[in-house]
């Protein structure tokens, strides 16, 4: 990977905002179904392997992860 790659995901349950900082600055937002989406870059496998650990530690469940691929235009 040369640049960050922007990742989404999905965890069920709401997660407080001010965690924000914890997930290594991505955003979070929660969902009307009570499910909460994060959505930031990681700069490789390692960061983002991390930031699931992260997840995992809280016991969140996980629902999807996605890679957020920009328009080639």
């Amino acid at each position: 990977m040369d640049q960050p790659s922007v990742y989404r995901i999905r965890v069920k349950g709401h997660v407080d905002a001010a965690w924000s900082d914890w997930f290594d600055g991505f955003t979070v937002t929660h969902e009307p179904n009570g499910e909460t989406t994060l959505i930031g870059s990681v700069v490789d496998q390692s960061a983002l392997q991390g930031v699931l650990l992260r997840i995992g530690n809280l016991g969140l469940p996980l629902l999807a992860v996605n890679r957020i691929v920009p328009n080639e235009d």
